[in-house]
């Protein structure tokens, strides 16, 4: 039964934050809201123990596109960055700012980026593309995403230093043209780059919130150095090119861990 802890910890973590932010905001939609993505990625992580294929994929399409279709598009709710600023300025506690507390600045202390491997809309679509192991080496632009992010506050900033009305009706175009521009660069990027996680590398506004948390995060891929044979097919595997045969937190690109397992389920010695 040891196997199955990591899904059954993972449920109760949300289960934990679906009832406290219930009962403290006395509003049913976080028990659903927080039980729903709970129990898709503990059914992710569950059913990736039973060595099925596509596990992953399946808990992207069920956080994912509840994300972006119902939340989005149906309920109005911007939860991209831009939406986080909203929320924060606006001295409010809700939607946008709960998402980014427990996903993206408090909740990468326990699981790392595991958001960016099991939850993000944007890299549901950008993993379906071909090139899911970089064909080129790692590239030396990750400053772009400090002005990504930079942009987005600024942007948010602006609106309410003008003064500007209707500000609801703005996010939510906001959400609907940031999220298509942000298809077009990712997919842009993934075949000019050859690697589908491109755009997470590069210009994700987002990383800049999870890299620092993801250092400290309790929830790592380890190694075995026992039975390691420095194969180097994790590597080699790796769409983040991690090297998690070192387990120290300095590790070559150590918070760009996404927890996809891809270096666990090709490791002929079971060392990681």
């Amino acid at each position: 039964m040891k196997k199955y802890m990591l899904p059954v910890a993972m449920l109760a973590i949300f289960e934990t934050i679906a009832v406290t932010l219930w009962l403290t905001k006395d509003n049913l939609f976080y028990l659903f809201n927080f039980s729903y993505i709970g129990i898709a990625i503990s059914l992710g992580i569950f059913l990736f123990v039973r060595n099925y294929k596509h596990t992953r994929r399946l808990t992207q399409l069920l956080v994912g596109l509840y994300m972006l279709v119902y939340l989005g598009l149906l309920c109005n709710e911007n939860m991209q960055i831009e939406g986080f600023w909203y929320y924060l300025f606006a001295g409010v506690f809700e939607a946008a700012t709960i998402h980014y507390a427990v996903a993206k600045i408090f909740g990468p202390l326990i699981f790392g980026r595991g958001w960016c491997g099991y939850a993000c809309w944007t890299a549901m679509v950008l993993d379906l593309l071909p090139y899911k192991i970089p064909k080129n080496p790692r590239k030396k632009i990750g400053w772009i995403r400090y002005i990504t992010f930079s942009a987005s506050l600024i942007f948010v900033a602006a609106l309410f230093l003008a003064h500007v009305g209707n500000m609801e009706r703005i996010m939510f175009w906001a959400f609907v043209i940031g999220n298509l521009l942000y298809y077009t660069a990712g997919i842009g990027l993934a075949f000019l780059f050859k690697d589908n996680r491109a755009f997470c590398k590069y210009i994700c506004p987002i990383t800049v919130f999870l890299k620092p948390m993801s250092y400290f995060s309790l929830l790592r891929i380890t190694c075995d150095k026992e039975k390691c044979v420095s194969c180097g097919k994790c590597r080699q595997v790796c769409p983040m090119e991690v090297d998690v045969t070192d387990n120290s937190r300095t590790r070559e690109n150590g918070t760009e861990c996404i927890l996809c397992f891809e270096c666990v389920k090709c490791c002929p010695k079971d060392a990681l």
